[in-house]
């Protein structure tokens, strides 16, 4: 694993965050950061993704990384941001192949055994398993572990604080990705307060998991 699959397998935790206005990015991290959650996935569903990520990215020992990355010319545009990882909802060979020419580590979404080796043709081993919990959750997890052994996973879609050691709980997990840490009634309302404290309480769950 290079050293970006290994900082997030060692946090077990990325958050995705929805951001509307980029200016809430450095305080929305420096919130994660004192809650022990020293990263997050900031996605390129509105307009303000690309500053938004980096703003988060000048935050000092903040692991920033883009998703919903679908083009090659977004991989571009995050990696000029700051964004060290992106991660996009399916497998698309250019934006692969584009992230492994800027070398910024691709984690993209599959949701079956068929894309699955077809990521493997392309050199990947870790993925992103998406819509997790409508594919079945931990036991879909354990199932494509039996054929698929060297391949780690970072579950997302429909994992809550609750599910989440379930999740973590499968062998070939690396980490879990979800959005309870950063609502977006918090982001709009700058209340980085109540982020922080989710981020503690994601931390105190997970260490007990």
């Amino acid at each position: 694993m290079n050293d970006v699959i290994q900082q997030l397998a060692r946090l077990r935790m990325v958050p995705v965050v929805v951001i509307d206005d980029a200016a809430v990015a450095r305080p929305m991290a420096e919130a994660l950061m004192a809650g022990g959650i020293t990263c997050a996935e900031i996605t390129l569903r509105t307009p303000a993704g690309i500053e938004a990520i980096r703003a988060a990215a000048q935050v000092d020992g903040f692991l920033v990384g883009a998703g919903t990355v679908l083009t090659a010319q977004q991989v571009d545009d995050c990696g000029d941001a700051g964004a060290r990882f992106i991660v996009s909802p399916g497998l698309d060979r250019d934006v692969v192949a584009r992230a492994g020419a800027k070398g910024i580590t691709a984690i993209p979404g599959v949701a079956t055994a068929t894309e699955l080796q077809q990521a493997l043709q392309l050199g990947l081993s870790v993925l992103k398993i998406f819509p997790a919990a409508s594919l079945g959750g931990p036991a879909f997890l354990n199932a494509l572990s039996g054929p698929f052994p060297d391949v780690r996973f970072v579950p997302s879609g429909g994992i809550s604080l609750e599910s989440a050691p379930g999740y973590l709980a499968v062998p070939s997990v690396a980490a879990i990705s979800g959005s309870w840490l950063t609502p977006q009634t918090a982001l709009l309302d700058h209340d980085f307060a109540t982020i922080e404290r989710l981020a503690r309480a994601t931390t105190a769950a997970l260490a007990a998991a």
